[in-house]
């Protein structure tokens, strides 16, 4: 792939500094390479600064995605044994959770989406299964929290629009309501079989198959297992007829990795087995160019992906090292795909402090795109730093024993019945003040969105 001639015409920046050595076969070098990487994106983080908020990113990052970077963090300690982030990883997530476990903060709630609890929740998951220590007593335990995220979920979960299904927004005020997507089912169905496999309870892995079924009824999974980003709620009718047919990498991985899991959990079944394969040919086939590398193809080509999208291919990279630990025979197509995105994200780590939120070594910077070998962009942030550091450091996945579960050696207790009679905080009355007051974040990310799919279009 190219990039566009617009950002071309703009001039690439070309970094002074030295490619990060990256030596695939070399364990040594892969772990003193994500390291690097590690450094210069936790440098990003002010939230363990005096009078900052634990776990809140700057702007202009907004919440959801501090969140899918402690779950990076938390994977990095699991394949790398470096434990240096692991004090801010715990802070943030027990601030974030809040003294009542529900990944509802006070300074969030106005702008709360269910996608963005669900890499907070997704994040506490990942704690439970690579046995991140567990809190004092006293503070919510990383189980009990993805529980209490599930059992938000359930009690949202909206049969009388479009049969079933999360809508995007929480509450009714916020553009997006009238939307449901695939990335907040897609956590929903993460998190349930996730929990189905850790726990060994059947009503996950029931939520898990209505979950994925409903996808499929509505259009959101393909025969050929394309996963589509949204469908659109008639107000009136409550149907659900207008598709949003874009296809992002976030996406796919998302399910791919939880049909992964549900394969795993139900013992190699034919009907998890076929999910799992349909989901990573469709992948393969649409995130990845003929060099093997991933890329974001709805906005990457043409420069215009938003600060968010930015961040999603790295998640894909995640998923896709999670489902060879959950699906081991699946290892052999996918392995040598990390490996062509660690090498190529590596070669772009060269960016000599090209912008002043980059604090970590110099030359050290990734860029976004990896698909014209050794070019770096000029594309620095959370998101470009995240990705790189997946690329590097899940090419160590088959080195790393799979996650725990309760019965091998987990130790993070739970709380089934928490926050499980949630009010509907979308069905609330809301006042004209309130849909001013909150409207603006949502309405900002919904907007770079279709701006950025427009310009693909056009």
């Amino acid at each position: 792939m190219r990039i566009s001639g617009l950002v071309a015409s703009l001039g690439l920046l070309v970094g002074s500094g030295k490619a990060i050595e990256l030596v695939l076969e070399d364990e040594a070098s892969v772990k003193a390479a994500a390291s690097t990487i590690a450094f210069g994106l936790v440098k990003y983080y002010t939230g363990n600064n005096t009078g900052d908020t634990p776990g809140n990113l700057p702007d202009p990052y907004f919440w959801w995605e501090a969140g899918a970077m402690f779950g990076t963090l938390i994977d990095y300690w699991a394949l790398t044994g470096d434990d240096s982030y692991n004090a801010i990883t715990a802070q943030a997530l027990l601030h974030q959770g809040t003294e009542n476990g529900d990944f509802k903060p006070r300074n969030q709630t106005r702008t709360l989406g269910n996608d963005d609890q669900g890499f907070w929740g997704m994040a506490a998951m990942s704690a439970a299964e690579n046995k991140l220590p567990d809190p004092p007593p006293d503070q919510p335990q990383w189980l009990a929290l993805a529980q209490s995220l599930f059992n938000q979920f359930a009690s949202r979960w909206d049969e009388e629009a479009c049969g079933g299904g999360l809508r995007w927004q929480i509450f009714t005020f916020n553009n997006g309501f009238n939307y449901k997507n695939s990335i907040s089912n897609g956590c929903f169905f993460n998190i349930a079989a996730r929990l189905a496999r850790y726990t060994g309870n059947e009503t996950y892995a029931e939520w898990a198959d209505k979950i994925f079924a409903w996808e499929e009824k509505v259009g959101l999974i393909t025969e050929d297992h394309t996963v589509r980003d949204g469908v659109h709620v008639n107000i009136d009718t409550k149907t659900c007829e207008s598709m949003d047919p874009n296809r992002w990498t976030y996406n796919a991985g998302i399910f791919l990795h939880g049909a992964a899991v549900m394969y795993n959990h139900t013992n190699a079944s034919s009907i998890w087995q076929t999910r799992v394969d349909g989901l990573l040919q469709s992948a393969r086939a649409t995130f990845f160019n003929d060099d093997g590398v991933v890329f974001e193809q709805l906005c990457e080509p043409s420069g215009f992906c938003n600060n968010d999208q930015r961040s999603f291919k790295g998640y894909l990279t995640r998923w896709l090292a999670g489902t060879t630990q959950m699906a081991p025979y699946t290892f052999d197509a996918i392995h040598p795909l990390l490996e062509n995105d660690a090498r190529a994200a590596a070669a772009v780590c060269i960016g000599d402090t090209p912008a002043p939120a980059f604090k970590g070594h110099s030359g050290t910077a990734c860029g976004f795109s990896w698909t014209t070998p050794g070019r770096f962009d000029g594309s620095v942030g959370v998101g470009e730093q995240m990705n790189a550091l997946s690329a590097v450091m899940y090419t160590l996945v088959g080195r790393v024993a799979a996650p725990v579960t309760a019965d091998t050696g987990g130790t993070s207790k739970g709380n089934p019945n928490a926050m499980e009679h949630e009010e509907p905080l979308g069905y609330k009355e809301i006042t004209l003040g309130d849909r001013v007051a909150a409207g603006f974040v949502t309405s900002a990310l919904a907007l770079g969105v279709v701006a950025g799919s427009a310009f693909v279009m056009i």
